[in-house]
């Protein structure tokens, strides 16, 4: 950044990059969030591509982050609480390897932070069953199409924002209030 901050990046998948973006945009901290592809084979793939689940392709949220206002693990926190790790490539009506719980990490130390998250949360007993989120590497992360920035903010009407994001966002909302931004 030109202005001399740090940045760290988290890259997650947690089924819809929609509502993942829509909550963590909202984020004390949070620079910017983008909704994107990581975890397959094939370069550059499109929506239609990743939709048809034969890619290997999450879609994921890539959120850059000023790590002296909210830390790595501050970030886990909200991305395990909004959406649901115990499903096996799956978030609701979602369905395919393209909605599974996954962190790519960059670092030795997001990775060990992940396993480190996952193994607190399995031993709070949260849920009813274990956590299934993936830990993997970030090979590349490739953008999303235009049309999917800012998806909620331009379609609070659409029915998927309303019965999917929506909620999602008043979770965090409730939870988080202390991480909420004040624009947010």
């Amino acid at each position: 950044m030109s202005d001399g901050k740090q940045v760290d990046v988290a890259t997650l998948g947690g089924g819809c990059f929609w509502c993942l973006e829509a909550v963590f945009e909202r984020v004390e901290g949070v620079l910017t969030v983008s909704s994107g592809y990581a975890g397959g084979k094939r370069p550059n793939p499109t929506y239609e591509q990743v939709c048809s689940g034969a890619t290997g392709h999450a879609e994921v949220v890539q959120v850059r982050f000023d790590p002296s206002v909210i830390g790595y693990r501050d970030i886990l926190e909200i991305f395990f609480a909004i959406h649901d790790p115990t499903t096996l490539d799956r978030q609701g009506a979602d369905v395919g390897t393209q909605y599974r719980s996954t962190v790519f990490y960059e670092t030795e130390e997001q990775r060990d932070a992940a396993h480190g998250m996952i193994g607190q949360l399995d031993e709070e007993g949260i849920w009813d069953a274990p956590i299934v989120t993936e830990v993997e590497p970030l090979e590349a992360f490739w953008p999303a199409e235009d049309y999917h920035r800012d998806y909620f903010r331009r379609n609070l009407t659409q029915p998927y924002c309303q019965v999917v994001v929506a909620p999602k966002v008043a979770k965090f909302r409730q939870r988080f209030a202390h991480r909420l931004r004040a624009d947010g």
